[in-house]
């Protein structure tokens, strides 16, 4: 979940590495460094390593005095998780000479009995972090080996757990060393030099052919190529990934932020993941599929692995796949699946969702599952993720690089592939016929403009209803079906970006327990759209009024009865029950921004939290 970007070749250093890192700031942002390559008098290198706390901001401001003769360096900026977000923490993390800088993303399991052993043989170390036996494992195998790649290999067939790193040594100038295991790194080749990072957002401008290496490969970058070789040395022929976004999803486009510029890019987002999905004779059209209609007809139990929002978007998915393909459905956090030995057959299909698709959780849970026999499905928003690759087939959700921390475009973009999945296995199973899956992908793909009907009507009610939540300490969503699905969600987003506590509960519930939260002020957010359960939620909503609970009421538009029990309301077009959580989850949106604004938050980079969590 942390930063990594490298570059070597004929530009100077300082400026790639400082701009790739603001790019990559959404992965964490307690500390940033780089350590770049200076040429001394007598024609010696060495390494000069800056580092601060904060965001890459202070560490710029810093590097504006240093000369701009670099042109080979790497830089870091890191989410805490071994070690306080200290300076002394902050990577690149240097050997004892000082002639070796790593920096690194994963976690070393094995560290405790490392640091031992390396401080038992003379080594000094100068940091709490796990990453520091890196530099003094690779210093050791360099005064054996004396080459860099050879180093590397070494030191990494002494470590246990997840890393991505990137290495420079002062006795090979120019040269940066990157190896892979169960963390992201992509490299590419660009005009003027070569480029590591563990985003592709950090190379976009750069190149568009980028190679992501897979675990137990290693490259080699110079200013004049990238040599790629496996865990014995062996040159291999990795492959080349072409990405087809452009910069401007890196950028925020006139909007204040980039949670309200991927809000608003929604409607987007649901038209391009249904593009192409639909056949002319009324099927539905998932050429990633990766398993025959044959092999999905014979699917009796559906397990939906994920963590946090994509949770929750497993949590709509259950309703869809029992309606419409009559299959049970279990919906399991990732981090808790492998756990508790769940029942799993050869019929069984496993459905890991993942924004980033590279959610350490996540592919455990998908390993552990395969192990067992399971058929795993993919829905991720990330082509060639570790999702996609170890899975028998995926769905892209289309949303593009999702920037700001708190997951939005990329949660409508999971609902709507979840929703085409639950619409196919329906189709397979006969329960769904060809006329019904044609009106329902049509009514489907009408969610874009409602989306847009949204933005464009209701933020000034959202703001109001904000205003009213501004100063309170916490917050209940509720709703029924459908809505307390999509409360969760809700009461997620209100807690990431605002810090204000939230909790969701079914409407029914809200008797055994949560009512006694509820005094005079307290906001109550509920999902009262048209629906069966209409009527349940208005009387449990009746409950909390008696008791001076100020109401925020996300309704149909038409519905005036709500008024007189919601002190706000906030409209979402009529639409299928079955589609509603993809509409009601926008205004739930808005409304967590909107808060958070006014408290004076910073919406794209939560405290504590980091875009993807590639650490159990």
């Amino acid at each position: 979940m942390c930063g990594i970007v490298g570059y070597t070749g004929a530009d100077t250093a300082k400026s790639i590495l400082t701009d790739g890192l603001k790019r990559l700031e959404y992965r964490g942002y307690d500390s940033a460094g780089v350590a770049l390559e200076r040429m001394g008098d007598a024609g010696s290198c060495e390494l000069d390593v800056v580092r601060r706390t904060g965001k890459v901001a202070g560490l710029e401001s810093e590097l504006v005095a240093r000369d701009d003769a670099s042109t080979c360096g790497i830089g870091h900026t890191r989410w805490a998780t071994h070690g306080r977000p200290t300076q002394a923490n902050a990577h690149p993390h240097v050997s004892c000479d000082h002639r070796i800088a790593v920096v690194h993303n994963g976690i070393i399991e094995n560290f405790a009995e490392l640091r031992v052993e390396l401080e038992e043989r003379g080594h000094r170390f100068a940091s709490e972090t796990d990453t520091e036996v890196f530099a003094h494992l690779i210093e050791e195998a360099y005064a054996r080996e004396h080459d860099l790649m050879a180093a590397v290999r070494a030191a990494c067939t002494r470590v246990v757990g997840a890393y991505g790193i990137a290495v420079v040594c002062a006795d090979e100038p120019g040269v940066i060393a990157v190896a892979r295991k169960d963390s992201p790194i992509v490299v590419g080749r660009g005009e003027r030099g070569s480029y590591v990072a563990s985003d592709v957002i950090a190379l976009i401008d750069a190149t568009r052919d980028v190679v992501v290496l897979e675990d137990g490969q290693f490259a080699r970058l110079s200013p004049d190529g990238i040599e790629y070789t496996d865990a014995e040395g062996a040159c291999i022929e990795p492959e080349v990934t072409h990405i087809d976004w452009d910069i401007d999803t890196a950028e925020k486009g006139g909007y204040p932020d980039f949670m309200l510029k991927e809000i608003y890019e929604q409607p987007r987002v649901v038209r391009d993941t249904l593009v192409g999905r639909l056949s002319p004779s009324g099927e539905l059209d998932i050429d990633e599929l990766g398993l025959s209609f044959e092999e999905l007809d014979l699917i009796d139990r559906v397990y939906v692995i994920a963590c946090g929002t994509s949770y929750h978007a497993g949590l709509i998915a259950k309703n869809l796949i029992e309606g419409w393909a009559r299959i049970p459905c279990e919906v399991e956090a990732a981090s808790e699946f492998r756990y508790r030995n769940p029942i799993i057959t050869p019929s069984t299909l496993v459905v890991a969702v993942s924004q980033s698709g590279e959610t350490a959780d996540t592919l455990a849970a998908i390993r552990d599952a395969r192990i067992k026999g399971a058929k795993v499905f993919g829905i991720t928003n990330v082509v060639g993720s570790p999702v996609a690759r170890e899975s028998d087939g995926v769905i892209y959700t289309k949303a593009n690089k999702e920037i700001a921390v708190a997951s939005t475009k990329s949660f409508i973009g999971q609902v709507v592939s979840l929703t085409l999945l639950a619409m196919l296995l329906g189709q397979v199973k006969g329960r769904l016929t060809t006329r019904q899956v044609r009106m329902l992908f049509h009514e489907l793909g009408d969610t874009a403009a409602q989306i847009q009907w949204i933005l464009d009507t209701q933020v000034e009610a959202v703001h109001k209803a904000a205003l009213a939540c501004r100063d309170a300490h916490s917050a209940l969503f509720v709703g029924r079906g459908m809505g307390a699905a999509i409360s969760c969600e809700g009461a997620l987003k209100l807690k990431e970006v605002s810090y204000l506590h939230a909790e969701a509960y079914a409407a029914g519930e809200m008797k055994h327990g949560p009512i006694a939260l509820i005094d005079p002020g307290f906001p109550v957010i509920a999902v009262t759209t048209k629906s069966p359960t209409y009527d349940k939620v208005v009387s449990n909503l009746k409950e909390c009024e008696a008791r001076g609970a100020m109401i925020v009421a996300i309704a149909t538009a038409g519905d005036e009865d709500i008024r007189a029990i919601a002190d706000h309301v906030i409209y979402i077009p009529p639409v299928r029950d079955a589609f509603s959580a993809i509409t009601a989850t926008v205004p739930l949106q808005l409304l967590a921004r909107d808060v958070a604004v006014l408290r004076r938050c910073d919406v794209d980079q939560p405290r504590n939290l980091a875009k993807s969590v590639t650490v159990e």
